[in-house]
């Protein structure tokens, strides 16, 4: 097993960017989301090399509303004190190729896929030198890749593309494809908690059984490092579907069309500094303190 020396950073939308991002999107943001100084984005820049001299590029291929997402994060950004904020706006295959972005992306620090539609961000980087440089940087050098709703599905090898909360254990109605590859072995849905998606990804783990289930819930991320260790990071939750020890299931048998049954699938939770291995399938519950007013991991 290659262990990347890159880190990633998935988050499961409408981050608290201290921006009105969210609601631009359509996306109710909790009055509780208050992240902004101790939150993810601050996490992305503290995580990466350079830190505040790091040269962050935002990916809007998945947005339809990529000039005001690009803006939206070059403002975020800024208020972080970070300056060399650029935004590549790909929209197609062809932009892919364009020597002056795989340039850009030769050199930056942090890489920020937006949030919008999955599927383009696979049909337009899958096979491409643009994407195979991130991946090679990402494996082979202290790179942070990052990406918020659908540029979080679409960082794993398998992804969902498709399928409605309240049919998703009716066999057929979720659909998944190849996604950009940065970690195996697991299975991404995003606005987790908000949009009711737990459906989803019980079909989808008990079809693969072998691979984790993450559901992202907004402002919610996991920082993974070493391509196993994934930390809770941001005040929303993460729910994990694990089907390692799931006991049956009928998805095999049953028409399409037909509802799906599963037995004993485990379901876990994490919040705030609660980590997860991969490697041993262990949840680690941190408590957590406050000082001065905000929330801190408990050492003690």
């Amino acid at each position: 097993m290659i262990i990347p020396k890159g880190k990633l950073i998935i988050i499961g939308g409408a981050v608290d960017m201290g921006t009105n991002l969210g609601s631009q999107e359509n996306i109710i943001k909790p009055n509780y989301l208050k992240f902004f100084e101790q939150g993810i984005l601050k996490r992305i820049i503290t995580e990466s090399a350079k830190q505040h001299d790091s040269v962050v590029e935002v990916i809007t291929t998945a947005s339809q509303i990529p000039e005001l997402v690009g803006i939206e994060y070059i403002e975020a950004f800024n208020q972080l004190h970070v300056r060399n904020v650029g935004v590549l706006d790909i929209r197609s295959r062809e932009d892919a190729k364009r020597e002056d972005f795989l340039e850009r992306i030769r050199v930056a620090d942090v890489v920020m896929f937006s949030g919008g539609d999955q599927l383009r961000l696979s049909s337009i980087f899958g096979g491409t030198e643009f994407l195979q440089i991130m991946k090679t940087r990402y494996h082979n050098e202290n790179f942070v890749v990052a990406g918020t709703s659908a540029g979080a599905a679409a960082a794993s090898t398998n992804m969902i593309y498709r399928g409605q909360s309240h049919k998703a254990l009716i066999k057929g109605e979720v659909q998944m494809t190849a996604g950009l590859g940065f970690i195996d072995s697991v299975i991404i849905d995003t606005h987790f908690v908000q949009r009711g998606r737990i459906g989803r990804l019980l079909y989808a783990v008990a079809s693969n059984p072998g691979m984790l289930g993450i559901g992202l819930g907004e402002d919610a991320g996991l920082l993974i490092t070493g391509g196993t260790m994934m930390e809770a990071i941001g005040s929303g939750l993460t729910i994990l579907v694990n089907g390692r020890k799931m006991a049956e299931t009928n998805i095999y048998d049953v028409e399409m069309g037909s509802p799906v049954s599963i037995k004993n699938m485990r379901v876990s939770v994490m919040s705030i500094y609660d980590k997860f291995d991969l490697a041993e399938y262990q949840l680690i519950i941190k408590k957590s303190v406050k000082v001065d007013g905000a929330l801190a991991p408990d050492d003690n």
